[in-house]
């Protein structure tokens, strides 16, 4: 899905905080509620968006549950209240094949010129090339962390929109061909590969002159125990996002999750955000010690059995927390 790098300058930053997840679970629910205005997040609700993403089957690009899923989400987001885009095109891959893809944007309060933007690719790796068995390097994955995971926190967000309206405009963006990056076993290790849905949407946004604040992806943002620490390209772009976003979910009890410590650099759709649409945007990522992501990335094994939900609530309570304090 993206590749990891490691900056020697971060290492004395990797320690992890506490483990006591259901004690800051409970605690973070308790604060929540001294917050005025800010809606409950429903993670069962999440849970659900991110399983009807995995019944689908992999949403490899050029497949018939990638198309499905598209409209599903699609529908979704129009029912909650959202202007939906569908923005389609042609992309080549890094094997020269043309995929069709299709970003899907959803915009709440569309005429506010402030604005903030919400992001998660949607399409799921073709290849389980991390699989420890060499025989599945070949076969498309489920994707429930690497994708689904933060499509379904963002759908849920999507219903706390339509129910209450934040004082901002907001704009949910599904990305595609995210994950049809250099294969493992090809040798090649282009960045450009990546990420193409998210580097055609920064040249050629859905509205044009598009703008907003800030931008916060998410990406694998459902699995058990994770951590996430600031992400190398978000301190290099959007170190006061990040110091926003992880200052919130601290506010609500949720520092055991967002660690206040630098991580390493991930290749992933923030990355050409930033750079090409010049929108500072964070990306909330798990990163170990080791540089790694979580334990099934990219193998078979990536499936519901890997998607808890005080994960998806303390990441979805947090995006809460900062939207609707944002004036």
């Amino acid at each position: 899905m993206v590749n990891l790098t490691a900056s020697l300058a971060l290492l004395s930053f990797m320690a992890c905080g506490g483990n006591n997840q259901g004690n800051t679970a409970n605690n973070a629910d308790e604060a929540n509620k001294r917050v005025v205005n800010v809606p409950q997040f429903n993670a069962d609700s999440a849970f659900f968006f991110v399983k009807a993403q995995v019944d689908f089957g992999p949403r490899a690009m050029n497949t018939a549950a990638h198309d499905a899923c598209g409209d599903y989400l699609a529908a979704k987001l129009e029912q909650f209240g959202a202007k939906v885009y569908n923005q389609r095109t042609d992309l080549p891959s890094y094997e020269g094949k043309m995929l069709k893809a299709r970003n899907i944007i959803g915009a709440f309060n569309p005429d506010a010129k402030k604005r903030v933007a919400l992001f998660s690719h949607w399409d799921s790796r073709p290849w389980a090339d991390n699989d420890p068995d060499a025989s599945k390097h070949y076969t498309p994955i489920l994707g429930a962390n690497d994708g689904a995971s933060g499509v379904g926190v963002l759908l849920e967000v999507a219903r706390q929109l339509q129910a209450q309206a934040p004082a901002i405009g907001i704009d949910i963006i599904f990305l595609d061909a995210e994950d049809v990056g250099n294969h493992r076993d090809s040798g090649l290790s282009d960045e450009s590969s990546w990420c193409l849905g998210s580097q055609y949407w920064a040249r050629n946004p859905h509205v044009q002159n598009y703008n907003a604040r800030f931008g916060i992806l998410l990406d694998m943002v459902g699995g058990a125990n994770a951590r996430f620490l600031y992400e190398f390209y978000s301190e290099q772009f959007a170190r006061d996002v990040n110091r926003k976003v992880w200052k919130a979910a601290q506010s609500i009890g949720y520092n055991n999750y967002f660690v206040a410590q630098g991580g390493g650099g991930a290749t992933d759709d923030h990355l050409f955000i930033n750079q090409i649409a010049r929108i500072p945007t964070i990306d909330i990522i798990p990163t170990s010690q080791q540089y790694t992501f979580f334990e099934h990335w990219h193998t078979v094994k990536d499936d519901m059995d890997v998607i808890t939900v005080p994960t998806l609530k303390a990441v979805g309570q947090t995006i809460l927390q900062v939207i609707y304090n944002e004036k």
